[in-house]
């Protein structure tokens, strides 16, 4: 059985190539470790070098390729994905553990986001602006940066690989990614796409390895100019001082606690659908996941009630199970660290009224499963209302008005996303305003963003920039302003008086 067990290379220059090292790691299903999926290049600071050469020796061409051309190649990818979306689905499920409904969602994102940049091949839009001095044009267009490199997690193995791919792409950079160690094969199928949808060699590369031998050597490596980073905050934080030396451009997309508001006048069934989603999708594995719920004194005991029991039934299992609702924890030191949480958040004092455990039996024996968890009557200074858990865990902090909600919700080293459940567009709108966050809904739960809107926070989630939507171009464009002047003189900006100001003297 050891030899039909697939091995990967890197993804380097157009060609499958083995690690210098020789190495492996395995891959293996969460849901069942017996399950051996592949295993992958164990790379380190060669195969970093290699891959960063060969990019850059790419970009030459790259660059120089019309937009429109570029944009053509992307949406040959979105078409591809679309018809191998099942296939790279069920890959996904098998590499990370969300049940297949989300997977197939996962793809859809890579799917949305190559048919969005493709359209950009043919905008990519500057300014024109009428210049201060006669006989002058002025306008600003998108000039690509460089290198790229890429160092992207397990959550969302192909949606994230696809956001900073695509808009890298469309600008006419080349790339080098180094996927999660958890969750290789999608970035693996991702490159095979871009292949068969026509970039040519070199523009897009694949280094599979840890971060110390692969991740480091990418952030130091002086032709990288570009390092795009989803992840921790404290991994980050890292990356972000590992790069100031040498001032690269350098976009972090980072952890959140992301709070939703449940009003005393809120549709309560529809608040604890979007909850039990919010909380418990991906198994709580998103950095958008809902783990405060911040809710009204006069609904709060009904609602969780209304939490409890539907998060005890809810059906955990393999995510190839289309009946199963939530799959594993990605490893087994995750599902240590919710485990840990559980156990400070019952040392703490909070109330659990459902879950609190590891699943046991026979459907649960060979992989890492939580229990859909729901603490209750929790404090704001609470470690789980307040640290980043990564998993199936929710905590319900009692409110009593709307401006309570919102200094709780806004007391946090986090900004990322926000909700409020309420019938009220007044309150709604006020809650708008004052949310710190970057991602807001209504009537909604804190997931769920759209490739064509910007994602991404504030304060320690990000650093200021945005994946999707347009404004993913400028993390990866530099503006240049272009003047023309064909007055046949040099003319002095801010200086020469412009003929209707001079008229206008006479005239006066």
């Amino acid at each position: 059985m050891a030899s039909s067990v697939p091995v990967h290379g890197n993804w380097i220059a157009g060609k499958w190539v083995p690690a210098r090292s020789g190495r492996t790691f395995e891959n293996r299903n969460p849901a069942d470790v017996t399950d051996l999926i592949g295993r992958f290049a164990d790379s380190d600071e060669r195969d970093a070098k290699e891959a960063v050469d060969v990019a850059a020796e790419a970009y030459k061409s790259w660059r120089l390729v019309p937009g429109p051309q570029r944009g053509e190649i992307l949406y040959r990818l979105g078409e591809i994905l679309r018809d191998r979306k099942e296939q790279y689905a069920r890959d996904m499920t098998r590499e990370m553990g969300k049940v297949l409904k989300e997977a197939r969602g996962d793809v859809q994102e890579a799917i949305d986001m190559a048919f969005l940049m493709g359209g950009e091949g043919r905008r990519l839009h500057g300014q024109t602006t009428p210049s201060e001095l006669p006989n002058k044009f002025a306008m600003s267009v998108r000039a690509p940066i460089g290198v790229c490199a890429f160092i992207t997690p397990w959550n969302f193995p192909m949606a994230i690989p696809a956001w900073k791919t695509t808009a890298a792409l469309v600008c006419g950079n080349t790339v080098v990614i180094k996927p999660a160690t958890d969750t290789p094969l999608s970035v693996v199928n991702f490159a095979r796409a871009l292949a068969d949808a026509g970039l040519p060699p070199g523009v897009f590369n694949m280094v599979s390895g840890s971060g110390s031998k692969v991740g480091m050597p990418l952030l130091k490596d002086p032709r990288v100019k570009v390092v795009s980073f989803t992840g921790s905050t404290s991994v980050g934080q890292t990356i972000n001082e590992a790069c100031a030396p040498s001032f690269k451009h350098v976009h972090l997309e980072m952890g959140g606690k992301n709070p939703i508001i449940v009003m005393d006048d809120a549709n309560l069934e529809l608040a604890v659908d979007g909850s039990i989603w919010g909380a418990f999708g991906t198994s709580g594995q998103r950095c958008t996941a809902s783990s405060r719920l911040l809710v009204h004194k006069k609904v709060v005991r009904k609602f969780t009630a209304m939490m409890a029991e539907r998060a005890n039934a809810l059906r955990v299992g393999s995510g190839l199970d289309e009946k199963n609702e939530m799959g594993p924890s990605v490893n087994e030191s995750q599902l240590d660290t919710v485990l840990d949480y559980i156990s400070i958040g019952k040392a703490e004092g909070a109330k659990c009224v459902a879950g609190g455990r590891r699943l046991a039996g026979k459907a649960h024996e060979k992989g890492w499963f939580v229990a859909p968890t729901v603490f209750a009557d929790c404090h704001r200074t609470m470690r789980v209302a307040r640290e980043e858990i990564f998993g199936p865990v929710t905590s319900i902090v009692p409110i009593s008005s709307l401006e309570e909600a919102i200094d709780v919700a806004n007391d946090s080293e986090y900004g990322l996303s926000s909700a409020i459940f309420t019938q009220d567009v007044n309150k709604a709108f006020v809650a708008m305003r004052d949310l710190e966050a970057g991602i807001f809904y209504v009537n909604l739960p804190t997931i769920g963003a759209e490739t064509h809107l910007p994602f991404g926070g504030t304060k320690k989630t990000g650093n200021g920039h945005r994946e999707a939507g347009l404004a993913a171009l400028d993390v990866f464009s530099e503006w240049k302003s272009i003047y023309v002047d064909y007055s046949g003189t040099i003319q002095k900006a801010q200086i020469d008086v412009p003929a209707g100001e001079a008229s206008a003297k006479k005239k006066k």
